[in-house]
C-alpha cells in the first residue's frame, strides 16, 4: 500500500504565481512525508487548469525534490505532436534523476479539445497513434512512422529517458473493459467512482494480470483518487473542506455550465455531503480518516492512494497540516493493516 498525491492545480484565493510558489512548498513537505508520487493534471482554458502545461510546472518539481517521484495524470496526446511530447519526457526524467512517471491519455473534455480546434470525435484515434509513436521512439535511434495522424521519416531520436526502458506508465480508467491492455502492458491504474465501482475495475485488473502469468506481489499500482482534508477535528476538518470543494467544484463544473452540460467523469455531485456519502472524499480527525481509508482500501481493493490535498480554498497552511497529519498518523498504520 503507498499513497500519492494528485493535483489538478485548480485556480485558487491567492494570485497565481503566488500559488504557483505556495505549491511547490507544499509539494516539498510531500518529498518530505514519504508521499510515492506527485501526479499532475492538464486542463485548459479552465480555472480548472493552472498548469496547462504540465512539463513546464513539473521541471520545477523536478528541482524542488528528492524522493518523490511525479509525472502527468495525463499528458493530452491529442494537442501535441508526440515527438515533441517524447522530448519532454525525456527531459523531465533525466532532470529528476529517473523519477518519472508517465501518464497519457486523449482528454477528458471534448469543450477543452474543441477551442484548439481539435475534434473531440477523433481524440481516442489521435491519442492512440500518437501513444504508439511515443513507445516507438523510447525503442529506436531513429522514427519512421506513417499513420492516419502522423508522419515521420527517420527522424534521429538523440534524447532518452533514464529510467529503461521508458518510465512507469499509467492509464486514468473507467471501463472493466481496459484492464486487459493494461495488465499485458504492466501499465499502473487510477479510478475514480464510488468503492464498489473500483471494485469492479481491481478485480477485474487481477483476473487479467493472473491470466497474463504475473504474481500478486508484483502488480502494478491499482488506485482510486479522492479529496482528503485531514485536521485535529472532525468538526474542523468539515469545517475547511466544506466551501474548499465548493469552490473546486465551482472550477470543475464552469465550462460545462456555459454549456449548459453536465460533467462527465465520476459524478462529482455539487453537494459536499453528497460528495462524502459516496465516499470521493475522506474528512476528519487522523483517527476518523485512518478508519476511513482503511475502510476503502478493503472495499476497493486498492494499493495505492491517490490524495488531492490542495482544492478550491484552502490555504497553503490548511493543506500542509493536512498533508502532515496524513503521513504522520495515518499512513504508517494503513499500511500496517493493508
Amino acid at each position: 500500500m503507498k499513497y500519492g498525491v494528485f493535483d489538478h492545480m485548480d485556480l485558487g484565493a491567492r494570485p497565481i504565481s503566488e500559488q504557483y510558489e505556495s505549491r511547490l512548498r507544499l509539494i516539498e513537505a510531500y518529498d518530505r512525508g514519504g508521499f510515492h508520487a506527485y501526479h499532475l493534471a492538464e486542463h485548459h482554458a479552465t480555472p480548472l487548469g493552472m498548469a496547462p502545461s504540465p512539463a513546464v510546472f513539473l521541471a520545477a518539481v523536478a528541482q524542488r525534490t528528492k524522493r518523490l517521484r511525479f509525472g502527468p495524470l495525463v499528458y493530452i496526446l491529442t494537442l501535441q505532436s508526440p515527438l515533441r511530447a517524447y522530448e519532454e519526457i525525456c527531459m523531465l526524467d533525466q532532470m529528476s534523476a529517473g523519477r518519472l512517471e508517465l501518464g497519457m491519455g486523449k482528454g477528458i473534455s471534448p469543450i477543452e479539445l474543441a477551442y484548439f480546434g481539435a475534434d473531440p470525435a477523433r481524440a481516442q484515434a489521435i491519442y492512440l497513434e500518437a501513444s504508439a509513436v511515443i513507445m516507438k521512439a523510447f525503442s529506436e535511434k531513429r522514427l519512421t512512422h506513417h499513420g492516419e495522424h502522423f508522419h515521420f521519416d527517420d527522424v534521429p531520436i538523440e534524447l532518452a529517458p533514464l529510467q529503461q526502458p521508458h518510465p512507469p506508465l499509467w492509464l486514468g480508467m473507467g471501463n472493466p473493459e481496459h484492464t486487459r491492455h493494461a495488465a499485458l502492458n504492466k501499465i499502473n491504474m487510477v479510478c475514480n467512482g464510488t468503492t464498489s465501482q473500483v471494485r469492479v475495475m481491481t478485480d477485474r485488473y487481477r483476473e487479467e494480470w493472473s491470466k497474463a502469468g504475473g504474481t500478486p506481489r508484483d502488480i502494478p499500482f491499482l488506485g482510486v483518487n479522492r479529496h482528503i482534508v485531514v485536521a485535529d477535528t472532525d468538526a474542523e476538518a468539515y469545517r475547511v473542506a466544506k466551501p474548499a470543494y465548493e469552490a473546486w467544484y465551482a472550477s470543475f463544473s464552469k465550462l460545462w455550465r456555459e454549456k449548459g452540460q453536465t460533467p462527465p467523469g465520476a459524478g462529482y455531485p455539487p453537494e459536499f455531503d453528497e460528495l462524502i456519502r459516496r465516499s470521493f472524499c475522506i474528512v476528519g480527525s487522523p483517527q476518523t480518516v485512518r478508519d476511513m481509508v482503511a475502510e476503502q482500501v478493503e472495499q476497493a481493493g486498492i494499493n495505492y492512494l491517490l490524495c488531492r490535498l490542495a482544492f478550491g480554498s484552502l490555504s497553503y497552511e490548511q493543506s500542509a497540516r493536512s498533508a502532515q497529519l496524513f503521513a504522520e498518523h495515518v499512513m504508517p498504520r494503513v499500511k500496517r493493516a493493508a
